[in-house]
């Protein structure tokens, strides 16, 4: 097996204000941090751009709370697609992949971006970049999960082993760190659940070098994330040969 290695782990202090102009290298990738609480006038500002697909879908959630998520989301996403390649966020058109994962039609892509996008418990995670195959994951740490049940179903048995190995402090957060970097590079393999967990391994005891560990880890790189103390989060881009630069979303009007 082959393994990657990366000894930086973002943390609550490298998230950089909401930059006025945005350019994005052939060689960087950059995270975005989206707190999902807005006001009611921005969630209307953010539904005026969307196309009838995301309407749609916008109104067939039952909770308030996960409208509230996807609207605030897709409305980033729409904003800052539009302010990387210039155009503003209602012109922009999606396609979407077998597996549902959204890209921008041919016509808007004369800059080759590609970008990626999750959310939990009201914060999200936003990664952009140039010419390469991405994917980022983010969830929220609930220290009273039951996750060896899941753990024995989706992950591999060298996984499971280090997982029951933590002290029982750790094994909440174990169990996330897992998560989230197989879950950021299945999606950046962009083959969803055709890819199974556990044909592949990734490093989750806290506070160790995170690595992955499959037949073509050598083309890819993973990073782990910290946006918020109560959260852990991954990601995976391809190649080695780009940086991590991460920002704090604020409203346009605030920033």
């Amino acid at each position: 097996m082959n393994a990657i290695k990366s000894h930086a782990m973002s943390n609550g202090n490298c998230w950089a204000p909401n930059p006025e102009k945005l350019e994005l290298a052939d060689d960087e990738i950059h995270v975005w941090r989206v707190y999902l609480d807005c006001e009611e006038r921005q969630l209307d500002r953010f539904e005026s751009t969307f196309g009838p697909d995301e309407r749609a879908r916008a109104n067939r959630f039952l909770l308030r709370r996960d409208r509230h998520g996807f609207v605030v989301t897709r409305g980033v996403l729409r904003e800052l697609l539009g302010r990387y390649l210039n155009r503003t966020p209602a012109d922009l058109e999606f396609d979407y992949s077998p597996q549902g994962k959204p890209f921008l039609r041919a016509e808007f892509l004369k800059r080759p971006i590609q970008f990626n996008v999750s959310h939990s418990h009201g914060l999200a995670l936003l990664a952009f970049t140039m010419r390469r195959n991405l994917g980022v994951d983010v969830e929220f740490v609930r220290p009273d999960f039951a996750a060896y049940g899941i753990a024995e179903r989706y992950f591999s048995p060298l996984e499971v082993m280090e997982l029951r190995a933590l002290p029982p402090p750790l094994r909440a957060e174990g169990f996330f760190l897992c998560w989230t970097r197989k879950e950021a590079y299945v999606k950046a393999r962009g083959e969803g659940l055709q890819l199974p967990l556990e044909t592949f391994q990734v490093s989750l005891t806290p506070g160790q070098p995170e690595q992955l560990r499959g037949g073509d880890s050598l083309r890819w790189r993973l990073c782990s994330l910290r946006p918020d103390p109560r959260y852990t989060g991954a990601l995976v881009g391809e190649g080695r040969d780009w940086r991590p630069s991460y920002w704090d979303w604020k409203p346009l009007e605030r920033a």
